[in-house]
């Protein structure tokens, strides 16, 4: 927290703000990255979900924090036993075979394989051993770390503690991000130790996606699940990142990206609960080439009025329209209705660009970048807690469809689902209803215009037009100006005293006048120094990978 503000005041608490370079921000990222390590399963976690956040961050930061991954040591399989046996009874009555290595190990659970027999005869003795082969199935046991309640609870105390300091070093737009973040991260990391949460939730998610034979969603053996052990059918596939793989296998990679997108839009837009973690450790392709889903421990919700603004913001960027993704970015609450809009005009056509999977040219993305520096001292977006999950899903995912395929373009796939869900023939015909009211208001108004025009004239001709003049001045240019003028002054007086106590032989006086007048130049010259940024600068995923693979 001291680097981080150090970083952006020159004397940490006070004085002007200064410029920290990608290198210097990257060397701090890493330290960071090193202590979250450290500290363990929440702070990992805690990690994550800093990686996912531009508005909390700067852009070296989320690049180092975006290779942490979920690896830590697996605990020992003593510990695990105990649990399982706590909650599902002795291994050997409930299980036909179990492996003690498990074949992933998380922060917050391990993931072991196994062998159950299920069925009407094994649903009553809990399945033992006797059941017919047609009943045994490879499972998933998923198991919380022993152990791990009270060192979460205890690791989010001490962020709660931390985080009136931190607030205090942070501008209003990251406090407003920040507290949302703490809030939004225990509640979530609450729900995803919580194994029947996630049952439910992947059951309600495999409903939605049911007869879709592009996905795969395990199936949850309820029969040798609890809330803290989780049983679900196994289901084995090729990572969804090992591009190598894929193309051995032939495996249509663009498509496998199109249907990914595809499913969150689904996920997000109509069905309201959605599959929150598609890392890819998450994703695998199935040897059908279906997409497969694992861990629902982090998953979440959308409300209606959410869904309703996410529909207006994707209908915008596919029509295009620049001041309508403006409009339902603030609607939505994400973008400061202070913001200006030029700049995040320019801003949101370079995505736009990138999104299609076009070429940006650097020179543009460095005058972009130049704007947003010049005109946006406080960086005007934020996240309100409702969405906090929803922007992780849409950076991960991108990154995950980006990886399949470089020239996959967003921005068509939203296009062809909006169209065919019927939801931009809708805001088609809504668009052609405001239109027309607002031609009959135009009507009207046009009826009124005449007889206001002379009564305004005859009030000319009385000399009885009187015209009232308010100017805003928000960035406090008059005052300003003001200071310039006064210290000007100032330095003028100073010079002008300093030549006449010289030509009177006042040597010390001189000199108190010409000390004077150095500390006015130096104030004089810091009111002309413009404000830097060091806030969270645009950036494009597509062209950032382009030119980290250039470096490469």
């Amino acid at each position: 927290m001291l680097a981080y503000a150090r970083d952006r005041r020159r004397f940490l608490l006070f004085g002007g703000r200064r410029q920290v370079g990608p290198e210097t921000h990257r060397e701090r990222a890493e330290i960071l990255l090193e202590s979250l390590l450290t500290l363990g399963p929440t702070f990992i976690k805690l990690g994550q979900l800093l990686s996912t956040r531009p508005d909390v961050l700067p852009p070296a930061y989320i690049d180092v924090l975006s290779a942490l991954q979920d690896d830590v040591p697996p605990a020992e399989w003593d510990d695990a036993r105990v649990v399982l046996e706590d909650e599902l009874g002795p291994i050997e009555e409930r299980f036909l075979e179990f492996e003690t290595d498990p074949i992933s190990g998380a922060s917050l659970g391990q993931v072991y394989r196994a062998r159950v027999a299920v069925g009407s005869e094994s649903e009553a003795d809990g399945g033992a051993r006797g059941d017919s082969p047609e009943h045994v199935r490879d499972v998933a046991v998923k198991i919380r770390r022993p152990g791990v309640d009270e060192l979460v609870s205890a690791d989010l105390q001490v962020i709660h503690w931390s985080l009136p300091i931190l607030l205090y070093f942070v501008d209003d737009a990251r406090s407003f991000s920040l507290e949302n973040l703490a809030d939004e991260f225990s509640k979530t990391l609450r729900e995803e130790m919580d194994y029947e949460r996630e049952a439910e939730m992947l059951q309600e998610i495999q409903a939605n996606f049911d007869g879709d034979d592009r996905y795969v969603i395990p199936d949850v053996i309820e029969s040798h699940s609890s809330p803290r052990v989780l049983t679900m059918e196994y289901v084995g596939g090729t990572k969804i990142n090992d591009v190598d793989e894929l193309e051995r296998r032939d495996v249509d990679r663009s498509q496998i990206a199109e249907n990914l997108q595809l499913a969150y839009m689904q996920m997000i837009i109509d069905d309201g609960v959605f599959h929150a973690d598609p890392h890819p450790g998450n994703l695998a392709v199935s040897d059908d080439g279906r997409i497969v889903f694992y861990d629902f421990g982090m998953s979440g919700r959308v409300d209606e009025f959410v869904q309703s603004k996410i529909v207006d913001f994707y209908i915008a960027v596919a029509n295009q329209d620049i001041d309508a993704i403006l409009d339902a970015l603030i609607e939505i609450g994400t973008l400061s209705p202070e913001a200006d809009r030029a700049v995040m005009a320019d801003v949101m056509e370079l995505a736009i660009q990138d999104a299609r999977g076009e070429d940006i040219e650097q020179y543009r993305v460095q005058q972009i970048i130049g704007q947003v520096e010049d005109s946006i001292y406080e960086f005007p977006l934020r996240l309100p807690k409702n969405l906090a999950l929803v922007l992780r899903v849409a950076t991960v995912v991108e990154g995950v469809c980006v990886t399949l395929d470089s020239d996959f373009d967003f921005i068509a796939t939203a296009t062809d689902y909006l169209v065919d869900e019927g939801y931009r023939e809708e805001s088609i015909r809504q668009y052609l209803s405001e239109s027309g009211n607002q031609v009959r208001r135009s009507a009207e108004s046009l009826t009124r215009i005449a007889p206001k025009t002379e009564q305004t004239l005859d009030r000319l001709e009385r000399d009885d037009l009187y015209v009232r003049i308010g100017v805003e001045d928000s960035k406090n240019v008059f005052a300003l100006l003001a200071k310039r003028l006064i210290y000007g002054m100032l330095l003028t007086m100073s010079v002008f005293s300093m030549g006449v106590l010289y030509a009177l032989d006042a040597a010390e006086a001189a000199i108190v006048a010409a000390v004077f007048s150095v500390v006015v130049v130096v104030l004089l010259y810091r009111s002309f120094q413009g404000r830097r940024s060091t806030r969270v600068k645009p950036q494009f995923t597509r062209q950032s990978m382009r030119q980290r693979r250039g470096e490469e």
